[in-house]
């Protein structure tokens, strides 16, 4: 085997693991949710930027705000589901990198004292972590159904504030009946990969 994991969980990070769009009603704890962040907060990002914030969606009058900015055909995966976590980066990152960045903490303003600067980094970072996030949500034995079809400006005024980018809100829970299409194609390793 050419691969450190084993097959089996190769296929639940991966092979097995399909974006979800049903779920039964069985809760997500929020155990569940802690064990997801202290696995994937190991994620690389620059500098150990980890500007990934995520505001979980717990309540039925918040989930009901949430549906609202949501695209018609996400609305009721959405309103169904029994956690929904929306990912957003936070372009103020910079003000925890000394502790998270010990050894140079000039990096906060060496780097980072321009916005523009840390909203193109936060942007890029968090996204990373939203993708180990995914990833840790199925090392749980959960399903994610990851989408990017909502009204950012309306989730960013309602949930989150000017300093927050949302990224993509994430359904979360065991899948249910019919969850997934079928798989799409991939694109073939020669198809991507070239050496120079």
């Amino acid at each position: 085997m050419t691969l450190a994991l084993d097959f089996a969980a190769q296929d639940l990070l991966f092979r097995d693991a399909r974006t979800a769009n049903t779920f039964t009603d069985e809760p997500v704890t929020e155990e569940q949710v802690q064990a997801i962040y202290d696995l994937v907060k190991y994620g690389p990002t620059a500098f150990n930027q980890s500007p990934l914030r995520v505001v979980l969606v717990r309540s039925e009058e918040a989930r009901e705000r949430l549906v609202q900015h949501m695209a018609e055909g996400n609305r009721a995966k959405t309103a169904s589901a029994p956690l929904v976590a929306i990912l957003a980066a936070d372009n103020e990152f910079h003000e925890e990198l000394p502790a998270l960045f010990p050894h140079f903490p000039q990096a906060k303003d060496m780097f980072y004292a321009e916005r523009p600067v840390r909203e193109q980094a936060a942007g890029f970072n968090a996204a990373l972590q939203a993708a180990y996030f995914i990833v840790g949500v199925r090392a749980a034995g959960l399903a994610a159904g990851p989408m990017t079809g909502f009204d950012f400006a309306g989730v960013q005024k309602e949930f989150l504030d000017g300093d927050h980018t949302p990224l993509m809100i994430v359904n979360i829970g065991r899948p249910g009946e019919d969850a997934s299409h079928p798989r799409s194609p991939r694109l073939a390793y020669d198809e991507v990969v070239t050496t120079v």
